[in-house]
């Protein structure tokens, strides 16, 4: 699980709850049902179960393997409808190609991270390129959906493609941890991503042992998600392993930590902790459209029917293949 690493964390910045910090409890643990995506790539959906007011003003999020493919196998999704939200997808080993019928996309890998603001809407795709399709290989990704108030639903779709190198890196005060901020902000250390809602997406990476308690907004809401290994959550130490989603409710700082034995393939516990302002609005999701109303869904449908969202590119010589999730 590469993504992006330093040599030693002790030189990156560092970062701590003041002592004053009122710590989050855990409210639930739920674990990730596992199923498939696409094509067939299978996935966990980190959020199923979770009550939606714990999530605003995130929709879904599915952890993308890790699996390890043979020749042929690697999978992506057909082309396939959005509209109303934003797709934030991370690769953390592998490679991915995006296409949408505007003509924006791109390839992302290790450590990259492409920010899809679907607006008004589009068709768009993901695949493994050609050459990971034959020779096989590791991929292993998290794709989140962030919702968009009524009032940004229908803007102009738009790319942010954040590289690597370009992600805000942080570490604990005894550089147990690497903490790597795509978006938003960690104690006055911004990340890359540009989001219409206010956000905070942080991949933690905490050696055997090591804990970490960050100050966080309290305005936003705080979730933890385990990609891989055990550890606790909250100054109760709740139990958690891999695939499992921690809920914390309100306060000013929020503790993770991991435990001293990891398993053989796991060196070490990484996590996804997510906070945003709730929009606190009227939602309805269906498929790949998600709108404040069911007459705003009925019209995106019906918009994708005539062709509204724009047409597959020709060059693919594909069709069109219906809303995919």
């Amino acid at each position: 699980m590469p993504a992006v690493t330093v040599e030693n964390p002790l030189t990156l910045p560092r970062v701590t709850a003041p002592a004053d910090a009122v710590a989050r409890p855990v409210l639930t643990v739920t674990t990730a049902p596992s199923g498939y995506e696409g094509e067939g790539f299978p996935v966990r959906r980190a959020f199923a179960g979770i009550n939606y007011r714990h999530l605003d003003p995130f929709i879904m999020m599915d952890q993308m393997g890790e699996v390890e493919y043979a020749p042929g196998e690697p999978k992506g999704t057909p082309w396939h409808p959005h509209r109303g939200f934003e797709t934030v997808t991370y690769i953390i080993d592998g490679v991915f190609d995006h296409q949408d019928s505007h003509g924006g996309g791109g390839t992302i890998t290790n450590g990259d991270t492409q920010w899809m603001t679907a607006g008004a809407g589009l068709l768009h795709i993901e695949a493994p390129p050609e050459h990971l399709v034959v020779s096989g290989g590791l991929f292993h990704g998290v794709q989140l959906w962030v919702n968009l108030p009524a009032k940004d639903k229908m803007m102009a779709p738009r790319y942010q493609d954040i590289r690597a190198g370009s992600v805000q890196l942080l570490t604990s005060p005894d550089g147990g941890a690497l903490l790597r901020v795509i978006a938003g902000e960690l104690d006055g250390h911004a990340g890359p991503g540009i989001t219409h809602t206010p956000i905070s997406m942080v991949h933690a990476t905490l050696a055997p042992g090591a804990e970490i308690t960050l100050p966080w907004r309290e305005d936003f809401n705080g979730l933890a998600y385990v990609l891989a290994g055990r550890g606790s959550v909250g100054v109760e130490r709740r139990p958690v392993r891999t695939g499992q989603t921690a809920v914390f409710g309100a306060g000013s700082s929020l503790t993770v930590r991991a435990d001293e034995q990891q398993d053989g393939n796991t060196p070490d516990l990484e996590v996804v902790l997510l906070g945003g302002r709730p929009i606190r609005e009227p939602m309805a999701h269906y498929g790949p459209f998600v709108m404040n109303t069911k007459d705003e869904l009925m019209q995106a449908f019906e918009d994708y029917q005539k062709g509204r969202l724009g047409t597959v590119p020709a060059v693919h010589g594909m069709t069109d293949e219906g809303p995919g999730a």
